[in-house]
């Protein structure tokens, strides 16, 4: 059984780096991986990556979400493999082609293919002409580019928890599925800019391989004690599955 800290994906989601070399020198230890994201890569750049690895030795997940013509997505996927990153992204709202390029370009990296954002709901589809009618458009929309993710060799999926099931169901355990809008049991299930949210247990219990857990560790009062809430509520849920399954 992995260890239940080791399920958490903690996103560095500020401005600065001082800011973010507070919350990786106190997380460490207490989380799985890092993220970083679009605003402090652009900011901060390829140093703060190597900052990271060279002083926490915690996993890093590259969030850039690439999206271009293959060619130009294969370079910069080779540009990110090069930081010596775990996971990175790429949008599969674009053909096959610019995914198996990612993949190509991103050699030992571990490609996830972000499906259907966790802020956007089967309305706001419907209203951009993406999906029709169909309450259940939105799902099938995830799992066929999950689907494209999988035949184009990416090593997972970037979905919300409620998808990770169907996921895990169609193309097993070892596709892996990181789920953000993780909202813990004990903050409780506000939005805000979430709309498709679960609990760490629940989306442990879906079949989630890691939980991108954000604003209520970075906002508690002491985060490390936040994050081993967490992994203690993980830790619970998985327990639970154990002693279901003997």
């Amino acid at each position: 059984m992995r260890n239940p800290a080791d399920y958490i994906i903690f996103p560095l989601d500020v401005a600065s780096r001082d800011a973010a070399e507070a919350l990786a020198a106190e997380l460490a230890g207490h989380v799985g991986m890092f993220k970083v994201g679009l605003e402090l890569f652009i900011r901060q750049g390829p140093d703060l990556i190597r900052w990271i690895r060279s002083t926490t030795g915690t996993p890093i997940f590259l969030d850039l979400k690439l999206h271009d013509i293959p060619a130009t997505v294969e370079r910069a996927m080779a540009g990110v493999a090069a930081l010596d990153v775990d996971l990175a992204t790429v949008h599969c709202a674009e053909s096959p082609r610019m995914l198996a390029a990612a993949v190509a370009g991103g050699g030992p990296t571990g490609v996830l293919g972000v499906t259907v954002l966790t802020s956007i709901a089967g309305e706001d589809l419907r209203r951009a002409g993406i999906i029709g009618d169909d309450g259940n458009g939105l799902e099938r929309l995830v799992l066929h580019r999950a689907g494209m993710a999988h035949a184009s060799g990416c090593a997972g999926v970037v979905c919300s928890a409620q998808e990770a099931g169907a996921i895990k169901a169609r193309w097993g355990p070892d596709f892996l599925a990181v789920t953000p809008g993780i909202r813990p049991a004990w903050e409780g299930i506000g939005h805000q800019d979430q709309k498709r949210v679960m609990t760490p247990a629940d989306a442990v219990r879906q079949g989630a391989d890691y939980l991108v857990i954000g604003r209520p560790i970075r906002e508690a009062d002491h985060p490390a004690d936040a994050a081993r809430r967490v992994a203690d509520e993980i830790g619970a849920a998985l327990a639970g599955m154990a002693s279901a399954s003997e």
